[in-house]
């Protein structure tokens, strides 16, 4: 009995693991494991794998969508005498193109995500790299299909197409630089390595802004003063543990002499 109120115990105190957690690792593991496996494969295994995959997963967003709006497509009633306005009718069917049920949203998100990631992984195989040409290409074909698809625009079909894909391309390709422009780190400055280095092991990194606005970059180190210190609103404190460092370091003790 002792021991097994003892293993309870035990048990009680062994943290118990998240069940979310194990079900992230398992899926992250099998998309990793899915992935390497396809990057083994052919141009035309991985592009149709892709495609299929991604057509799945607009076809579920889009039936989502559509369920969501309840299928306001129906409201759109054609206008009077709409048969002998080429105008009305093209703009009746824009509407139940960007505005219909479950199954109409599910067909067109499928078709965009489809194309574009099929287009995508053609280009990346073949170019060796995504970049912002890539990334316009997939959207134009994706944009000339959802028209194609959807009926989007007027009798013309193949210039919709045409205007629906640089219409996709260009949104696209300003999106990706955006993207790029914002996800990009910010460059380290070489500068003030040493500095951040010392700043951290003191436990004063929050006054490593205070350096960069007074210039005082690592080649100012071993000519720091108290005053120069003061110069740029570093406290007394943070002051004294700098300039401390400073004449316990042999390194920079040296180069001040020279």
């Amino acid at each position: 009995m002792e021991q097994q109120k003892q293993g309870l115990v035990v048990a009680k105190l062994i943290p118990q693991k998240n069940p979310i957690e194990q079900l992230q690792v398992r899926f992250k593991r099998t998309e990793e494991g899915f992935k390497a496996w396809l990057s083994k494969q052919s141009l035309v295994v991985e592009a149709a794998v892709v495609t299929a995959t991604s057509s799945l997963q607009g076809a579920a967003i889009g039936g989502i969508m559509g369920t969501i709006t309840n299928d306001v497509s129906s409201t759109f009633t054609p206008p009077p005498q709409a048969n002998l306005n080429p105008q009305a009718m093209a703009s009746l069917q824009q509407a139940q193109a960007l505005s219909g049920g479950p199954l109409v949203q599910a067909r067109n998100f499928a078709v965009m995500t489809g194309v574009n990631a099929g287009i995508a992984c053609v280009m990346k195989r073949l170019r060796g790299k995504e970049d912002v040409q890539s990334s316009m290409a997939a959207a134009f074909g994706s944009g000339a299909m959802f028209s194609l698809v959807s009926g989007l625009g007027g009798p013309n079909q193949v210039t919709n197409a045409v205007t629906s894909g640089l219409f996709f391309a260009l949104v696209q390709g300003g999106l990706y630089q955006f993207g790029q422009k914002f996800s990009q780190p910010p460059v380290e400055d070489t500068r003030y390595l040493r500095t951040r280095s010392m700043l951290t092991g003191l436990g004063l990194q929050n006054y490593e802004k205070n350096f960069k606005k007074g210039l005082l970059t690592d080649n100012t180190l071993p000519l720091l003063t108290d005053s120069a210190l003061r110069d740029v609103k570093i406290p007394p404190g943070p002051r004294l543990l700098i300039l401390d460092h400073i004449q316990r370091d042999p390194e920079l003790k040296g180069a001040k002499k020279k």
